[in-house]
């Protein structure tokens, strides 16, 4: 059979008499496979080309990046097996597939959380309210052990943060949707969490008092990351618009139909004192303040930024009666 062409980059184009158009035929190198990945990634703007096709062919040879880094430096020959497989997943990317879901791992602070379709993916700015709810947490005055609900938990993500950077603290995540519910006690399953103690419950967070009168009152701290995304519009990455579940973007009309009403919830959730950390889009930082203070008991609301320096939380604090 005549080898054919299916684009212009020389990785792992050439078909075998197998058929199969993902299999390489000639010895390659570290450096040539990352080349043509780069290019290939680069062509499709998939955003952070070198850092995907690195991780890509890391995973595909089932080593760590360290790993790979000597292998890179010395130029080793890659595995034919190994080839084939780093092919699959560049052009699986190519197509915008998430790398988290090729990789099967999203990294969140010092986690490595299992995820893939039916769950949102946590993203780096994300960490920020965990940080900002570990600074509450260690600041506080009360004794006893601290109870924080993590309300829309996903993958568990900011539920696992807190139960393992904090010594000693109960967590509660609700989830709604049963996909993501099952990558978040999956991820439990494979954390250590010491002297914390982490549950994962099924539930509406916009209804969670009603389900769970016995929670009112009783968080020293409610964090969220609901959906917030206006109902009309697209997200800019196609990772996100193609690949996350849409209950965990769409928030309604505005896009803070769904946040209003968790901001009620959590104002029921929160003991005198307690407080509130919301995630919420880059433009909502005004309009969360507003529906926070507009409460008959959260106050103080303050809106802080991510890593480029655009709105990106707001908490505030229950006063007492």
């Amino acid at each position: 059979m005549t080898p054919t062409r299916r684009h212009d980059s020389t990785l792992w184009e050439t078909e075998l008499d197998t058929g199969d158009p993902t299999r390489v035929s000639d010895p390659t190198r570290v450096s040539d496979l990352l080349r043509e990945a780069i290019s290939l990634l680069t062509a499709a703007e998939v955003p952070t080309p070198e850092t995907d096709a690195l991780t890509l062919l890391a995973h595909a040879w089932g080593i760590d990046r360290t790993a790979l880094s000597r292998k890179r430096l010395f130029d080793d020959p890659v595995p034919t097996d190994t080839r084939n497989e780093f092919a699959r997943l560049c052009e699986r990317r190519r197509a915008r597939v998430p790398l988290q879901h090729l990789t099967g791992i999203a990294h969140f602070r010092h986690l490595e959380l299992r995820v893939g379709p039916g769950v949102f993916v946590p993203r780096p700015e994300t960490e920020l309210i965990v940080g900002a709810a570990l600074a509450e947490l260690t600041g506080r005055g009360r004794t006893g052990r601290p109870f924080v609900i993590d309300l829309c938990s996903g993958s568990g993500a900011i539920t696992l943060a807190l139960a393992t950077e904090f010594e000693g603290v109960d967590v509660l995540g609700v989830e709604r949707e049963s996909a993501a519910l099952d990558w978040a006690r999956e991820n439990l399953g494979l954390t250590r969490l010491g002297d914390s103690s982490v549950e994962f419950l099924q539930a509406d967070a916009t209804t969670i008092t009603a389900s769970r009168p016995q929670l009112i009152g009783h968080a020293d701290v409610v964090v969220t990351n609901p959906p917030y995304v206006p109902d009309d519009a697209v997200p800019r990455d196609r990772e996100v618009a193609d690949h996350d579940p849409a209950a965990a973007l769409y928030g309604g009309e505005s896009g803070l139909e769904v946040p209003a009403l968790i901001v009620v919830e959590a104002e029921s959730l929160l003991r005198p004192g307690g407080l509130l950390l919301m995630e919420h889009g880059e433009e909502q930082g005004e309009r969360v303040r507003e529906l926070m203070e507009s409460t008959a008991s959260l106050r103080q609301a303050a809106t802080h930024p991510d890593y480029t320096g655009r709105d990106r939380f707001t908490l505030a604090r229950r006063q007492a009666p």
